[in-house]
């Protein structure tokens, strides 16, 4: 059996395998909000340890040599893995949550004045 890609898995599922990996160590103890939101902080700052110093361009070569990938992907699988605990622990659904922030970011940055512009909404 091949395993889930992107193209298969549904958010469900990841957030059912990661609940099941911390349930059969019992650690659903420590995964208080407060705890796990460090732990998401803390994996966001190892994954942006690959890329500290590096020019806009320099941080593409990295994230695509062969050398560097396969730690890059840990980390951002880190991230991922205490994303989906945290929503698991405080009952929020992930789907949900992206569907009602892709809206209000198209709200504050429409096409016709964000396209091409990195600039915050307020400055739009």
């Amino acid at each position: 059996m091949n395993a889930p890609s992107d193209s298969t898995a549904t958010v469900s599922q990841l957030k059912e395998r990661v609940l099941a990996f911390a349930r059969e160590r019992d650690w659903e103890q420590f995964h208080a909000p407060k705890n796990l939101s460090m732990a998401l902080a803390a994996e966001a700052a190892e994954l942006m340890e690959h890329f500290l110093w590096a020019s806009p361009e320099e941080s593409r070569k990295v994230a695509m040599d062969p050398a560097k990938r396969a730690q890059i992907a840990e980390e951002l699988a880190d991230v991922v893995i205490y994303s989906l605990e945290f929503a698991n622990a405080t009952g929020l659904d992930l789907t949900e949550a992206i569907g009602a922030k892709m809206e209000a970011n198209a709200r504050k940055y429409p096409v016709d004045k964000a396209k091409g512009r990195s600039a915050k909404y307020t400055e739009l």
